[in-house]
């Protein structure tokens, strides 16, 4: 297998647009599932991700992955090989439960900086299974891919321009790797630490990017939004389908179906598979004049953590296979579904996003009836909203623009002004360099210098180099910086 000296993250734009526009129905089991039957249910997806560092022997751009393999002593290093493990190991979890007679499901949610990492690893073995995964027909009713950010980048603090530029580099990406059909699958979308922005320009703009990349549903925290008069969500929307929606500074909607992650970022509740215990204590929930299985979805990291590494095949297995009666319990009309699986069921039975409840970002509630308060209720303009933020902001100090995320005990820009401007330069230097001669000639995204400049803005925006304090991965991203600099100016 050859290790690509450029991971494949642009240069069919129209075409990868025109594809994902297609709604082409998800493979379902023969038979189907009946929702009349369906007490509850729970969806779990599995996060995969390691950063691109340059760190190889002479500095050149590698995985955190292949660094952890050629530095086994440091830290955590020796668990490289079973983080390894656990990016391929579903290929084989998945099909031992359907030869037991289990009806399994799982989301898999993998960054774009790991998928080029394992190629450039010459790990045939990782890739061969997740294209088994993502490819083979007695997969598909089990298996349900989500979109990403390639680079791990946190929504919120993100350049506006560059939102689209990351979700159409991972489309590509997984395009390139598992062909057109697998991509057009792919209508769910996992936002990176579950980081939901809340400035109504950017949610505006992420909402609006992820309807053009073809995304029907985006998985977000519950305690990132918030109901359109500022109240928490209740219980049944916890566990049943909502509407987000995003209103720009000027007054432009965009919307998209949300479900609801519940609680915080503990990997024990996937590791240990919670969601499926708590959805056994769950039944029908209202909805519109209707009622629907309550669905508890989470999603956690698929390798970090002795429970992720050691505890969750063996409880993966068990969970199925009391669903199955096998394990004493037939589980009660209790079923696993995957998010789109569980939105056609909806369509089928008549229940349109039109009857989801609407619900906004946190702080969002507060923030337009600060604007309605400041400009005697006129439309709103951008000048008023940022004139309202800076009278909140100023009087209290716990309101915040900075969005919400599954870790909102750190923050993703506090103390990393020496990441966040250069980023922001970088973004600058890259629109001002291309956006004129691309929207001449398209064809310049297939164009090596612009493929470089483009992967090195995109892996100066992932997030961990915002998570792991000042120091080496700072440096990381200093050295990521010099390089974009360098390339834009040749």
């Amino acid at each position: 297998m050859s290790s690509p000296a450029l991971p494949p993250i642009a240069g069919r734009e129209a075409e990868i647009l025109a594809l994902v526009q297609q709604n082409r129905p998800v493979a379902r089991p023969a038979g189907g599932r009946d929702l009349a039957q369906i007490h509850s249910a729970f969806a779990c997806a599995l996060h995969m991700h390691q950063p691109t560092i340059p760190a190889g022997a002479n500095g050149e751009l590698i995985s955190h992955l292949q660094y952890m393999v050629e530095h086994p002593g440091e830290g955590d290093n020796h668990n490289a090989e079973p983080f390894a493990q656990c990016y391929r190991r579903l290929a084989e979890l998945i099909p031992q439960l359907i030869s037991e007679g289990c009806d399994p499901r799982i989301m898999l949610d993998y960054s774009g900086n790991l998928l080029w990492g394992v190629e450039q690893m010459g790990r045939a073995d990782i890739v061969e299974a997740l294209r088994f995964l993502a490819c083979d027909p007695a997969m598909q009713a089990h298996v349900e891919w989500l979109g990403t950010f390639w680079s791990h980048a946190v929504a919120p603090s993100t350049p506006i321009p560059d939102l689209k530029l990351q979700i159409l580099a991972w489309q590509h990406h997984f395009a390139a790797l598992f062909g057109e059909a697998a991509l057009q699958r792919v209508k769910g979308f996992s936002p990176p630490e579950m980081h939901l922005p809340n400035h109504p320009d950017t949610l505006y703009e992420f909402v609006k990017a992820l309807r053009e990349c073809g995304y029907r549903w985006l998985l977000v925290q519950e305690h990132s939004v918030e109901n359109l008069d500022g109240s928490g969500l209740s219980q049944t929307q916890k566990y049943t389908p909502n509407q987000l929606v995003a209103r720009s500074s000027t007054g432009e909607v965009a919307t998209i179906t949300a479900l609801i992650k519940t609680q915080g970022s503990d990997t024990k509740l996937v590791g240990q598979m919670q969601p499926c215990y708590e959805a056994l204590s769950l039944g029908r929930m209202a909805l519109g004049d209707t009622t629907v299985p309550a669905l508890v979805s989470q999603i956690a990291d698929g390798e970090n953590g002795g429970v992720m590494m050691n505890e969750f095949p063996q409880a993966f297995l068990q969970a199925h296979r009391k669903l199955a009666g096998e394990g004493g319990c037939d589980g009660g009309g209790t079923v696993a579904l995957n998010g789109t699986e569980y939105l056609d069921l909806l369509e089928a039975a008549g229940v349109a996003p039109g009857a989801y409840p609407q619900i906004q970002a946190v702080q969002q509630q507060r923030l337009w009836q600060q604007v309605a308060q400041q400009s005697s209720g006129a439309a709103p303009t951008p000048d008023a909203v940022q004139a309202a933020i800076g009278t909140l902001q100023a009087s209290d100090p716990s309101f915040s623009m900075a969005g919400a995320s599954w870790t909102n005990n750190l923050s993703w820009v506090e103390g990393y002004a020496n990441v966040l401007e250069p980023m922001t330069r970088l973004s600058a230097a890259f629109h001002q360099r291309f956006d004129g001669p691309v929207a001449a000639d398209p064809a310049v995204t297939r164009s090596e210098p612009y493929q470089q400049a483009l992967l090195h803005l995109l892996l100066l925006e992932t997030s961990c180099f915002r998570y792991w304090g000042q120091g080496t991965w700072t440096d990381y991203a200093a050295e990521i910086h010099r390089r974009g600099v360098a390339l834009l100016e040749t």
